[in-house]
């Protein structure tokens, strides 16, 4: 599901970028439709707009930071 919407993104990332650096865009069937300062602003405009579910907010930044998360822990795993 938005997958459409995420391959947009990145299809068209580095202009995407020149034009709204750091901004969180609400992307809708491969067009952006609106564009915030914050997150829970993009999703709050958003849910009052459009269904849930239909619309991917993407915060809008250079390379692969906007998009991946990397997690830590202390966890140690045994051999079985």
């Amino acid at each position: 599901m938005l997958e459409k919407e995420f391959k947009y993104y990145l299809t068209h990332q580095k202009e995407l970028v020149e034009k709204y650096n750091g901004k969180f865009l609400v992307i809708i069937d491969e067009k952006v439709v609106g564009v915030h300062d914050t997150f829970e602003e993009a999703l709050i405009e958003s849910q009052n707009k459009f269904e849930l579910g239909t619309f991917l907010i993407q915060q809008c930044l250079h390379g692969e930071d906007g998009y991946t998360q990397t997690f830590h822990t202390r966890a140690i795993f045994a051999k079985c």
